[in-house]
């Protein structure tokens, strides 16, 4: 089975400094078919204005990944760790017994960034931080893992058995990925559009598999797509 849901389908929430896009029930969006996708929890796709952000707030037992598609995020949290994200940065927080952070955009111009939470396998572990930068050319015709349980090919190492990858793609660049039996796959177009598994996708657009051997991506235009392999 797979599962085309377009971005029109999403929640959305207008704060007049951040825009947000919800793909999974969130804040006052809630849709019964769209809490979660195996432990896939939330995919915010989101706008935030120059000078502002989220102020410190906490998290317990979640795996927090942020993803940069324009302009920069400022990170500041409980466990003493200061950065900024920019595009081809992965940052991975697990909230664990408890994290507090906050989120900024110091700079003028808008940062569209998305916010992905997976649940944990197990919860009440250490909270811990990660990034990584995996510029354009790791991801240019092919699926980079960027996460992962055991941190393989240099992903960020998150609390689950889930893989996400990346990948970016033009023209007559394809790539597959084996989804083994039992699997759930997720794809989300973060921009541009493509043609997966002969569903023609544009931004914002998602495909959620079940019980299908492969994810596979081509005709890209201009296409950045997140996938997901997961357990149910």
């Amino acid at each position: 089975m797979i599962r085309h849901r377009r971005s029109a389908e999403r929640g959305h929430a207008d704060h007049g400094w951040l825009d947000s896009r919800h793909s999974f029930s969130f804040g006052g969006y809630h849709d019964p078919a769209h809490v979660h996708w195996g432990p896939l929890r939330v995919i915010n796709e989101d706008r935030v204005a120059g000078g502002q952000g989220f102020g410190r707030h906490g998290h317990r037992d979640m795996e927090i990944i942020s993803y940069v598609l324009e302009g920069a995020l400022g990170h500041r949290d409980s466990m003493g760790n200061t950065s900024s994200i920019v595009p081809g940065d992965v940052q991975r927080m697990s909230a664990g017994t408890g994290v507090e952070h906050s989120e900024y955009n110091h700079h003028a111009a808008t940062t569209h960034f998305l916010q992905i939470w997976i649940m944990p396998d197990r919860n009440g572990v250490a909270p811990s931080y990660e990034q990584k930068h995996f510029d354009a050319g790791e991801k240019r015709g092919r699926l980079r893992l960027i996460a992962s349980p055991d941190g393989s090919d240099g992903s960020v190492r998150i609390q689950q058995d889930a893989r996400l990858h990346a990948g970016l793609f033009d023209a007559d660049e394809r790539a597959s990925l084996t989804l083994a039996p039992g699997r759930l796959g997720y794809v989300h177009v973060a921009r541009g559009q493509a043609v997966v598994n002969g569903h023609a996708l544009a931004a914002g657009d998602a495909l959620l598999y079940e019980d299908e051997p492969s994810i596979d991506i081509r005709d890209g235009i201009g296409a950045e797509l997140l996938v997901f392999d997961q357990p149910r």
